[in-house]
């Protein structure tokens, strides 16, 4: 799942993939809540279920990786 939100990111935010590693937060990296909102929409229907974040303290994308990882698997 990491890899799926690199991916993303360098897609629709403008990153490469060096700028990106597990331990990057959001916001060092420049990306604001409705680009994480917008990402969480885009992978709930790409894969198919619902991502209730609202009581999630997510900050990296290693984190989001295995927040989406429990809810998948």
């Amino acid at each position: 799942m990491y890899e799926k939100l690199v991916s993303y990111a360098v897609k629709q935010l403008d990153l490469t993939p060096d700028d990106i590693t597990p331990d990057s937060t959001f916001e060092s990296l420049g990306i604001d809540s409705l680009d994480v909102v917008e990402m969480i929409m885009d992978l709930e229907s790409e894969l198919g279920v619902e991502l209730e974040m609202e009581s999630q303290k997510i900050t990296t994308f290693q984190e989001l990786a295995d927040f989406i990882d429990s809810k998948v698997n």
